[in-house]
């Protein structure tokens, strides 16, 4: 059977645009507000993966996931070597999918008004080392600032994966957020592991080692959290460590290694960086989005 010049075109066409469909699943409603808390997260790291290592952010790539949400405050490409600019397009790539995945099983919301800006994440570094750096730390300056800045967030969203999983309850929930969370899991693996590489090196031109700086954050986000500890930086007393014997801590977890949770709440306390989940400001100046992040905001 023949196909005309036409239809092929019409069919490449077709076969090359993105299209979300919705999931035709009922699910139950505690599901959709789970399932969409999550894309506050997924929108952050999209946004600041792509636009760190391409230069343009979902809107230049695949604006229909936007849902029309205003373009991020600050982002920028980022003076990254040419390994880390790969790893992080990749991640910036997955994080597309992540989004369509949920998008296409719930409906999902607008992507939230988001601040990466350099002002931004110096705060979060000032607030982490308790005074304020000079000059003040850039994200998008280099491989290691820009691996500590991305310390911060993916592993937010995983423990918060962990978090959901014990409450979802249909299957087709369950399955979706194992699969976010694994590959979550993975690009936290990735920045803790490259950042290791270095653990032992001065963050010129401050006077702190690469795993000084992810301590103060993992305790910083403790503290925010105000749930004990479910964070660890790089280095830990090997009495911290896998099973006790050992200092390197290239994955965080608990004393039998499995990862730690995190609720909605200690997740919004952790990125608005207020400790309080109805006071927004940090990643969000104007709140998360959806149900559960909404029902917390002061009116």
């Amino acid at each position: 059977m023949s196909i005309s010049a036409a239809s092929l075109i019409t069919l490449l066409l077709l076969s090359s645009t993105t299209t979300t469909v919705i999931s035709t699943v009922e699910l139950p409603k505690s599901d959709i507000d789970l399932l969409e808390f999550p894309l506050n997260l997924e929108y952050l790291e999209a946004d600041f993966f792509s636009w760190g290592a391409l230069g343009g952010g979902i809107d230049s790539f695949e604006p229909n996931l936007t849902k029309g949400g205003p373009p991020p405050i600050g982002a920028k490409k980022a003076n990254l070597s040419p390994l880390v600019r790969d790893i992080v397009a990749q991640f910036a790539f997955q994080e597309f999918g992540h989004l369509r995945a949920i998008q296409e099983t719930v409906a999902g919301f607008p992507r939230p008004l988001l601040n990466l800006s350099a002002a931004s994440f110096a705060t979060i570094m000032n607030a982490a080392v308790g005074k304020a750096l000079v000059p003040p730390f850039d994200p998008y300056a280099s491989d290691i600032n820009y691996l500590l800045a991305s310390y911060v967030i993916p592993y937010v969203g995983l423990t918060g994966y962990v978090g959901a999983s014990a409450n979802l309850q249909s299957p087709v929930s369950r399955r979706l957020v194992a699969g976010l969370l694994g590959v979550e899991s993975g690009q936290d693996a990735v920045i803790r592991t490259l950042l290791y590489e270095s653990a032992m090196l001065k963050v010129r031109p401050y006077d702190y080692t690469v795993a000084e700086f992810t301590d103060k954050i993992s305790h910083l986000r403790n503290t925010l959290g105000k749930a004990g500890t479910k964070d660890e930086g790089l280095i830990v007393e090997p009495a911290a460590g896998a099973e006790g014997r050992i200092a390197g801590n290239v994955l965080a977890g608990d004393k039998n290694s499995v990862a730690y949770d995190r609720t909605p709440q200690e997740i919004l306390r952790i990125v608005y960086g207020s400790g309080d989940e109805t006071k927004p400001g940090g990643f969000y100046p104007k709140g998360a989005s959806g149900n559960i992040a909404k029902s917390y905001l002061k009116t």
